[in-house]
């Protein structure tokens, strides 16, 4: 399988009083297209701010993020903007990710406005079509955000990632507010989203139990660190690094 993403030496820093805080230190990693990489590690880790480092949503001190053999960090104008079209991604929080003042037809709709990838009555079949097939009605578009349920917003969230049919979706803990069964939901609606239309993930959690049934490899971060990343079952099966080990320990389990 080709790499979609390739990532070498990445460092990413945040300015501190005592001097700058190294988030990401030195990490290299790959995405084959198709694939699901989960980013897994304990808050604080260095996981979200990887991921926003390769979507050029904040600024590398070091390193290279290449995305179908382009350098991400070089890139602007048109060539940036089909960047932003091709690679999206699904905050935590819907609650403060999507504009609580538009309805939901616009905040699906806008990504297709920007891109101009349709005209108006085009883009509102578009934006019906998307809001069924990630589980809500087209006669949802007509309504606010705060009439939703948490999981409900998510779909949400992950229609508007999908209305500029990207190739690759970073989802940032997009599973991690969510309670059980609405995860369980969602885990099963991003696969078939998938499958249907060939997206490669990079998949941020801090729970390996949610990765187990998603996730094609498993990256473990430690204090800016990727420490393993091994085949999901491999991992599962024998974890090497004590990160991995104390995150599957942590797993809870049912006592028979």
């Amino acid at each position: 399988m080709t790499s979609l993403l390739e990532v070498r030496g990445l460092v990413v820093e945040y300015p501190a009083r005592d001097g700058p805080t190294r988030a990401v230190d030195d990490v290299s990693l790959d995405i084959a297209r198709g694939e699901t990489l989960a980013l897994v590690g304990e808050s604080g880790s260095g996981k979200s701010s990887l991921g926003r480092a390769v979507l050029r949503l904040v600024k590398p001190a070091a390193g290279s993020v290449r995305f179908d053999g382009s350098d991400v960090r070089t890139l602007s104008g048109g060539a940036l903007r089909q960047f932003r079209r091709r690679a999206q991604v699904v905050f935590q929080d819907p609650k403060a990710s999507l504009d609580p003042r538009l309805r939901v037809g616009d905040i699906v709709r806008e990504g297709i406005d920007i891109h101009r990838l349709a005209p108006r009555a085009d883009a509102d079949r578009r934006v019906a079509r998307l809001l069924e097939e990630v589980g809500l009605s087209a006669a949802d578009a007509s309504r606010f955000p705060h009439a939703f349920s948490g999981g409900e917003r998510q779909r949400i969230a992950i229609a508007r990632a999908l209305a500029v049919e990207p190739e690759f979706v970073v989802l940032d803990e997009a599973v991690s507010a969510l309670d059980v069964l609405v995860r369980a939901q969602v885990l099963a609606l991003l696969a078939a989203l998938q499958a249907a239309r060939g997206l490669t993930y990079l998949f941020i959690a801090h729970d390996l139990a949610v990765v187990e049934r998603i996730a094609t490899r498993v990256a473990v971060m430690q204090r800016g660190r990727v420490v393993e990343c091994a085949p999901t079952a491999a991992l599962f099966a024998t974890p090497v690094s004590p990160a991995a080990q104390a995150l599957l320990a942590a797993i809870p389990r049912i006592p028979w």
